[in-house]
């Protein structure tokens, strides 16, 4: 773990601090700043810019002279693009330039940016932004007293980062050029490229490291996922009592219930229909009776 002192206002080493590796250690990597920064801007960008077509340019719609015979140009109206004053063809419409970036790489390049200004020699932490008043005052002499550059009369571009709820640091640096004051959950990449110097409050560097150390990242993600609720599970004595009663039943019964099971159902006798007693019985004559009284004829 890298190893900082510790400074108050007055330029005095306090103290040491242990930073994360994990988060003050990392490798530079450009690419993935790169990428951060160009995210970072497009979100910020208003896509507000818009230019006129010829449905939005005021003026006349007339034909200003027929179609042929007088040797000019055809023209069909004066808001052509073709026109001085008339319409933009494929001018800029407004437009939303966000796009999402995913929140490993964006903490990833943060990670990055920190520890590259930690090797510059560019990341200070101060114990205390502790002002009496809102004073500019106190707080220009404070940053002279810190000897940010050798040139006195060269400002720095500063970043400190610390609680919002300091109002006597706030209120006495808006006015300050070059200089910002933000805490541990508003900074972004853009800040932090663009500002020499980072001065960081010991309070907010435990919130850096507990925001951006991935080991907790990965905890939270475990811990956000949904878990499945086991059902309490049954004493023994409870299922010996359940399991008992599907005991296998003795060989006797387990014979008579194959034999019940394979023998053939039984089909019941179909009822005969009755005759009807109304229908008269047709009697047929022998047709060999018939043949014999013809012959002996």
């Amino acid at each position: 773990m890298p190893t900082v002192k510790v400074r108050n206002l007055k330029n005095k080493e306090v103290g040491d601090v242990e930073l994360l590796d994990a988060v003050f250690g990392v490798e530079l990597n450009e690419s993935l700043i790169h990428a951060a920064v160009v995210n970072y801007q497009a979100n910020g960008r208003q896509g507000t810019s818009a230019t006129k077509t010829r449905g939005n340019v005021s003026g006349s719609g007339r034909k200003l002279w027929k179609q042929k015979g007088t040797g000019r140009a055809r023209i069909a109206s004066l808001r052509s693009p073709l026109w001085k004053g008339g319409g933009n063809v494929h001018g800029p419409q407004p437009r939303d330039w966000s796009y999402q970036m995913p929140k490993k790489m964006r903490r990833g390049a943060l990670r990055s940016a920190l520890s590259e200004r930690l090797r510059e020699g560019n990341l200070i932490i101060i114990d205390e932004f502790t002002f009496a008043g809102p004073k500019t005052k106190d707080f220009l002499g404070a940053v002279e007293t810190l000897k940010l550059s050798d040139d006195k009369r060269k400002k720095v571009k500063t970043l400190i980062v610390d609680s919002l709820d300091n109002a006597n640091l706030i209120l006495s640096s808006r006015n300050v050029e070059k200089t910002k004051v933000t805490n541990s959950f508003g900074l972004n990449i853009y800040d932090i490229l663009y500002h020499e110097k980072l001065l960081i409050s010991k309070s907010a560097v435990e919130e850096l490291n507990a925001l951006l150390d991935p080991k907790r990242e990965g905890a939270k993600e475990v811990d956000e996922a949904p878990v499945k609720e086991s059902k309490p599970k049954k004493p023994a004595a409870a299922a010996d009592a359940e399991a008992a009663p599907k005991a296998a039943k003795p060989k006797r019964e387990a014979a008579a219930d194959e034999v019940k099971a394979e023998a053939p159902k039984a089909e019941k006798p179909k009822k005969e229909a009755a005759p009807k007693a109304d229908a008269p019985v047709k009697e047929k004559a022998p047709k060999k009776a018939e043949k014999e009284a013809t012959d002996n004829e």
